[in-house]
């Protein structure tokens, strides 16, 4: 994944036309693609081979695997650490390519920089719990909406409470509200795909 990364990022982030927006964009297509690829093989599997991969593919903290903890937990606590590391760089980089290159910052080298740590914990999160839509768009946007700051000294250790609240929030919700033994990504998906409407509308209309 960091491979497929170093060349997605490498190839979009480069360039006269490269920015963030284009390489969401084709994030997206090839997201899109490769969903359809993942859908058609699933359906040529047998039914009993279908319902545990259906059920593996759904987000939830009891997929993790403990045999797994020893090499994820080092490779999160190191991105953790590089990341914080980075905090006021990142803080340069937030002010946009032109102020943060007048700034002495390589933005280009900066972004890719992050975006590999942000890739490597992003591959370690679904090899344990397996994909949760939308889980850290809505950490990020409550995060920037509670702390009173853009200095990522404060963001980081503020997302990292706040992604834990969402978890056991949405276990909570699951189990005691709604009454229900399913899976919490459900619930994840569910504000977080408001959230990112409410979003979306309110920046169109800015």
């Amino acid at each position: 994944m960091i491979i497929m990364s170093l060349m997605l990022y490498g190839w979009l982030l480069s360039g006269k036309y490269g920015n963030l927006q284009l390489m969401l964009l084709v994030g997206v297509v090839i997201g899109t693609g490769l969903k359809s690829v993942s859908s058609f093989m699933r359906k040529l599997l047998a039914p009993s081979e279908f319902d545990i991969l259906q059920a593996r593919l759904f987000g939830s903290v009891s997929n993790a695997d403990e045999s797994y903890f020893p090499i994820a937990i080092p490779l999160v606590v190191v991105a953790s650490i590089l990341l914080f590391m980075n905090a006021k760089r990142l803080n340069v980089l937030a002010l946009g390519k032109a102020t943060s290159t007048s700034l002495g910052v390589n933005h280009q080298r900066g972004v890719i920089y992050t975006l590999i740590l942000v890739s490597l914990l992003m591959s370690v999160s679904t090899a344990l719990l397996g994909p949760l839509t939308f889980y850290g768009f809505l950490v990020a946007t409550m995060t920037y909406q509670l702390v009173p700051t853009f200095d990522h000294r404060y963001i980081f250790p503020m997302s990292v409470v706040l992604g834990f609240l969402v978890i056991t929030g949405s276990y909570f919700f699951m189990y005691h509200v709604f009454r229900a033994q399913g899976v919490v990504s459900i619930i994840i998906e569910l504000f977080g795909g408001i959230i990112f409407l409410v979003v979306l509308l309110r920046k169109g209309t800015l």
